[in-house]
């Protein structure tokens, strides 16, 4: 694995987000953690009380031999709605906004472009640079596989067979 790349996407709930990723074929590792906020190092219920703008977001690495950021922003897309302002699903919040946040500005017109070509209109969605990124407490690490019946908003089964791992 000699082409490992990272982009951090946030789309609502990072429990699902993550989940969803984790099962598809070239990503090799998830993590969710909190991005681009005035804090240093927040926490959930400093977003939860309104006291910082981080956004929940998972840090997705994965390899670009396998899967292309191209098909990694394809199925992004199935997953949120991209012209709602910090609501995904059932939450409400400035934390839930979607946002694609990338480490290497010569990736920053790659994700312009694909979402301008798939996208019909004004979307929502946030793309900038990675400013700050802060891994968030170990429980919500993996947390709908420790927790099966933990809520989520994301349809599984918008995967494909030949995407799954």
């Amino acid at each position: 694995m000699t082409n490992m790349k990272t982009i951090f996407l946030a789309g609502g709930c990072f429990w699902g987000v993550e989940k969803y990723f984790s099962l598809v074929k070239g990503i090799v590792n998830t993590e969710v953690g909190y991005a681009n906020g005035t804090m240093h190092n927040p926490r959930y219920e400093h977003l939860k009380q309104g006291l910082d703008d981080a956004a929940e977001t998972v840090k997705i690495e994965y390899d670009e031999e396998v899967i292309s950021l191209e098909k990694i922003l394809e199925l992004y897309l199935r997953i949120i709605n991209p012209y709602s302002i910090s609501k995904q699903g059932g939450d409400v919040g400035v934390q839930y906004r979607t946002g694609i946040y990338y480490l290497n500005k010569d990736e920053k017109d790659r994700i312009i472009n694909y979402l301008d070509k798939k996208i019909e209109g004004l979307y929502r969605i946030e793309v900038k640079l990675l400013d700050k990124y802060f891994k968030a407490e170990d429980y919500h690490q993996n947390y709908l596989d420790k927790n099966p019946g933990g809520y989520c908003h994301i349809d599984m089964s918008k995967l494909k067979k030949d995407e799954l791992k």
